[in-house]
């Protein structure tokens, strides 16, 4: 009878670790899913424009109302970036876009075009931009349809960021995800 004890509470143990393991595995499937699906939506996304471009001109407003033209800053390298307040990598680069332009504005000018048309409210984008004293130059991209984001640059995984040359053509691959400083200092160096 102890034989008989003994083999079903070491059969339900077996079971029961048997049970955890398939568990656990599935588990590990779904985030490894997970993360494919993640990538392959990065990697679907639209190619957008591509070295050799011409980058396309647009004229859209700032934070405080001025008007800014992609083509007056014709002669300066410029990494235009395209983000949202409700984006986590775009917050995630933020801080290093701001510490890189306070040290080289004077090379490189950043414009960082916000995706007004996808916020919450339209007041989001200063309220988000005043609390953490972002200086760069914030324009306001309000229209969905034929919006400078999606319809000019294809950038509708965010952050997306252009640099453009001197020559105003895109000179390096697109940027889709954060960057840090040494990666925009290595573009600042790559562009003409």
């Amino acid at each position: 009878m102890y034989k008989k004890i003994i083999a079903t509470v070491g059969l339900v143990l077996l079971l029961g670790i048997l049970s955890y393991n398939v568990l656990d595995l599935n588990r590990s499937n779904e985030s490894t899913n997970l993360e494919v699906t993640t990538e392959a939506s990065v990697l679907d996304a639209p190619e957008g424009l591509k070295e050799g471009n011409q980058a396309p001109d647009f004229e859209l407003e700032t934070l405080s109302g001025e008007t800014i033209r992609l083509s007056d800053l014709r002669g300066k390298k410029v990494f235009l970036n395209f983000w949202a307040t409700w984006c986590p990598p775009c917050k995630e680069e933020m801080p290093e876009m701001q510490t890189f332009y306070e040290k080289y504005q004077d090379e490189v000018e950043i414009v960082a075009v916000n995706l007004t048309w996808s916020e919450a409210k339209d007041s989001d984008v200063k309220e988000f931009i005043d609390e953490y004293n972002y200086t760069y130059p914030i324009l306001l991209d309000k229209k969905e349809e034929n919006s400078v984001s999606n319809d000019l640059y294809s950038a509708i995984t965010i952050p997306t960021t252009y640099f453009i040359g001197t020559d105003g053509v895109i000179q390096q691959p697109r940027k889709i995800g954060p960057m840090t400083q040494s990666f925009m200092e290595e573009m600042m160096n790559a562009l003409d």
